[in-house]
This record gives C-alpha cells, structure tokens and sequence, in this order.
C-alpha cells in the first residue's frame, strides 16, 4: 500500500518534468547573468508590477537600491522551482503571496518585495507576480490575498529565490544529519529547533515557543530552548510565529534524490550544485536535459487490408505513407459521401483527435509550459496539420481561453472572482432592480 509520502513525492516528481522547463532555466539563467533582471522574470513567466523609480520617490534611495540589488538577485526560474504548491497536479499553490524580502523604510512601515499566484480561477499559464507591499496597500490591491502568508513566506529562505545564496540549502538542510533512508515522515524535526530561533530573531521576538503546522490541521507549540513539541489546537495558536513551511518539511528534492526517484542532474543546476554530497562547488551549473518522452513523430503499423502499412509525418503532416496521394483523395470522397474509411485513415483521425500522447500535452498545457505543448503536437502531428473535434483540440480551447480570463483578472475586469455568464449577470441585475420578482423566479 503506498503511503502519503510516497504519494507526495511522485507529485513533486510529476512538478519536476513539467513546472520548470529547461529552456525556461536556459533563458532566464542567461538573461539574469547579463544583467537582466526583468529579461529573466519574463522567460520564466513572471510579470514585474513594480517600479524601482516609483519606490525610490516613495521610500527613498537606500530602500530602492535595497530593490534593485534584490532584483539583481533574483532567479525567477528558481523562485518557480521552490515555489509552494498543491495536489494533485503539483501546481502552484493559488491566491497566495509569498514574502521575499523586508526592508525598513525610517519612520514608515515595514515595505516587503513579494511573489504572488493567481486564484485557481485565474492561474493559465501558471504565472507569477512580482509586487512591492506595505500594510497601506491592502485596499487598492486587486489580489483576492495581497497580505504575506505568515507560513508560506521566503524572506528567511533566501537561498530559495535569490541566485547568490543557493548554496545555502546545504546548510539550511543539512542532509548529514537526516535520519536512515527508510526514514519517511518528511519533516525536517532535525533543524526545527534552529530555524525556530532564525524565526524570532528575524520577527524581533526575543524567545518563546512557535506554532509548526503539519498535515491535516495538526499544529505542534515547539519551544527552541525547552522540552519536545507538544500537540496544541488552534485557539492557542493565536498570535504566535508560524514556522515556515519551508523550515517545516526536508526539501523535496533531497527526498527524491534520496529514494532514488531523481538524479542530480535533472535538479535545478543550482539546487543541484548546493545538494552535491562534496560540497556547494562540486559539480557545475548546467541547466538539465530535457524529459525524455517516446512521443515523438514515430511511424506507426497498422493492420489495413491484410496488410502492414505506416502512418508517419510526410509534408508537415500525419498521413498513411503506403498509399498514394489518388488513393487518399477517392477515400475521402469515399468518406464525404457515408463509406467507411480506411484503417490508415482511421487511425490518422483518431491520433489526430486523441493522440496517445494527451496527458504529457495536458501536463505542459497544466503547467504554463505551452511552447512545449506546441513542439509535441506538432512533432506528433506535424506542423500544417489541421486540429479535429476531439479531447485534443478541447485541452488547446481551454487552455486559450483560460489565458483570456487570467489576462482579463490582471487587467481588473473581473475584481474578486471569475467572470459571471450572462444569464447569472442578467439575474443579479433584476435582484438589484426588482428584488421580489427576481426571489420568485
């Protein structure tokens, strides 16, 4: 029977092949090592609603600088990677706002660079938000949740997001003290007691117990100089730090290295190079190859007649190859007038309309990664063929308007929620103007 562990660590193997493309860790590695920073959040799907100019009129020049030399530092493709996210797809935890950075403007509140995820509503294209925010900005911020989650927050786990300190996962996990292998529970309890104390003196709280949230709403009060953590309900977890979730579980990439699911070098080249047992500096950055998938533009047998024929990609698109190009026009007006087509048409129409290669397509279209949704398509089909009605051709439909209402939720045309159908507009309009007869309806 597999457990809720191994449950968990096939889901972040799935996020693995499809969250973080290596041509999104290309571009924005290359783009980031030039000095790009805005380059570097847009090939890996970031959008910058934010102004270093803007805050250096607002907070003044040191906090800007501050800014930009964050920014500067910032591997969104590695922030992508390390962000949270949920079952059973892996994807990115929705509608939430995950603290980066803090800075201490004089006399003001304390302003934080945050990342924040689109509600499920809204999430195409799995994009990511960049976005300045202070206790002022809750009002005019269109984010169903614009205030940072005290649990999902990185601006104690730097080495998470920001390039010139990944090497610090080795430290901050320190995989020489982890238990066995067979050990299975997830949770980081070795280093609990130390990112406690990293928590108050960050907080500026001078001691005293934190609150650890485990699985299924169980929370332990865990005092870093005192005894071991006791079980606690949520009434007295009230006003108490929350250690954070990445403080909270073992990475799950050292988990997948460790049962043996995932070599190093299918890893984020830096999580990569700071997991390496030698050592942060034993092995070099590369970005990882690319998921090894058989469905490429293979000819394919099939039984037609008696006989053995091919189907394959001949001019841009999938075609019987043992037939004449005569043969297939008298067959499809053969088809056009109710015959029966032939096994090579067949099985043309069907690859077409629910190729076998559907879920790893869905994955990518799932996962934002719509570029590699394109190349298998088209490596499948070819590059001129026409989609048909079909699970296929549905996945591309809902995937592009998906992208409509996430570009119609960042332009603020749907506020709080996703947008309404007409007939649920139309009722509500005569629940405001004629509320009696719209109850009776």
């Amino acid at each position: 029977m597999r457990s809720a562990n191994d449950t968990r660590l096939l889901i972040w193997l799935r996020v693995r092949e499809f969250a973080v493309p290596p041509a999104m860790i290309e571009t924005a590695t290359a783009r980031r090592l030039a000095g790009d920073w805005a380059g570097a959040c847009a090939a890996a799907r970031v959008d910058v609603d934010l102004h270093p100019r803007a805050a250096a009129r607002t907070h003044g020049d040191r906090i800007a600088s501050q800014i930009r030399a964050d920014l500067r530092a910032l591997a969104p493709d590695l922030l992508r990677w390390h962000l949270p996210r949920v079952a059973p797809d892996g994807l990115l935890r929705p509608g939430l706002t995950v603290a980066l950075a803090r800075y201490d403007p004089p006399a003001a509140p304390p302003l934080y660079l945050v990342a924040r995820t689109p509600p499920a509503w809204a999430d195409a294209g799995q994009r990511i938000s960049l976005a300045l925010w202070t206790r002022s900005a809750d009002r005019s911020c269109a984010h169903p949740r614009p205030r940072p989650d005290r649990r999902f927050r990185l601006d104690l786990h730097r080495h998470l997001w920001d390039a010139h300190r990944a090497g610090e996962l080795w430290q901050r996990t320190r995989p020489d003290l982890l238990p066995a292998p067979g050990w299975t529970s997830g949770y980081a309890v070795h280093r609990w007691a130390a990112e406690a104390r990293l928590l108050l003196r960050g907080d500026g709280i001078s001691g005293g117990p934190v609150i650890v949230r485990l699985d299924h709403g169980r929370r332990l009060l865990l005092d870093p100089d005192g005894p071991e953590p006791r079980p606690t309900g949520p009434g007295s977890a009230a006003g108490r730090p929350v250690l954070p979730d990445a403080a909270t579980r073992i990475p799950p990439d050292l988990e997948l290295l460790r049962a043996g699911l995932i070599d190093a070098d299918r890893l984020h080249p830096l999580v990569a190079t700071a997991l390496t047992p030698d050592g942060p500096r034993a092995r070099p950055t590369r970005v990882p190859p690319a998921p090894r998938h058989s469905a490429g533009a293979v000819e394919r047998i099939v039984d037609c007649g008696g006989a053995r024929h091919r189907i394959g990609l001949a001019g841009g698109v999938l075609t019987p190859l043992d037939h004449d190009p005569a043969e297939l026009r008298r067959e499809a007006i053969l088809v056009a007038l109710g015959g029966s087509p032939l096994p090579c048409l067949r099985a043309v129409d069907e690859t077409i309309r629910h190729p076998a290669s559907l879920a790893d397509v869905r994955a990518r279209l799932d996962h934002g990664d719509f570029a590699g949704a394109l190349r298998l398509v088209e490596g499948l089909l070819g590059p001129d063929a026409l989609l048909r009605d079909g699970a296929l051709r549905d996945e591309l439909e809902t995937a592009a308007l998906r992208r409509l209402t996430h570009g119609m939720f960042r332009a603020g045309f749907t506020g709080f929620g996703p947008p309404r159908h007409e007939q649920e507009v139309r009722r509500r309009r005569d629940v405001r103007s004629r509320p009696r007869q719209a109850i009776n309806r």
